[in-house]
């Protein structure tokens, strides 16, 4: 079944773990990224397409464009984009503005020390899929989440 883009951001809240921030950062550079047409897009215009509160994701936005993730511009013709092609931007450089992921790793059951030498029941499970997780972040372009049409591929 395939969905179009903007379905899938506006559903994807709570899919991968992490904050509500870098969520709606990643889904603003995923909705900028497959509406790249000639002019910025302004930030309450990104808001309401994908139900997101307008002066949170103008902040995040900025944090963004600070970040060197985006370019903005303001004035009439003012608004945001991508400060580079898509395919050049890894999903970390976007989250990672917000959320630290793949640089540390704390324990699934919240113990102070969990290490190879002083694990955790669940230690050895968690680290393998938390270096997936960061690898997925490191190596995947926001290009590759999108397809030629700007939709997503569900799979049900």
């Amino acid at each position: 079944m395939r969905i179009t883009l903007i379905d899938f951001l506006r559903e994807a809240p709570g899919l991968v773990m992490l904050s509500s921030t870098a969520e709606y950062a990643l889904r603003a550079v995923l909705y900028l990224a497959a509406n790249n047409e000639l002019t910025p897009i302004r930030a309450p215009d990104v808001a309401a397409a994908l139900g997101i509160p307008a002066n949170y994701l103008g902040k995040i936005l900025h944090g963004l464009a600070r970040a060197e993730v985006l370019r903005s511009a303001r004035g009439k013709r003012g608004g945001f984009e991508l400060a580079q092609p898509p395919e050049n931007i890894p999903l970390l450089s976007v989250v990672s503005v917000f959320d630290r992921v793949g640089e540390t790793r704390s324990c699934l059951l919240g113990r102070p020390e969990c290490t190879d030498r002083h694990a955790c029941a669940a230690h050895n499970r968690w680290k393998a899929v938390s270096e997936e997780i960061a690898t997925f972040f490191r190596e995947t372009t926001v290009a590759e989440l999108l397809d030629s049409q700007g939709t997503l591929e569900r799979r049900s």
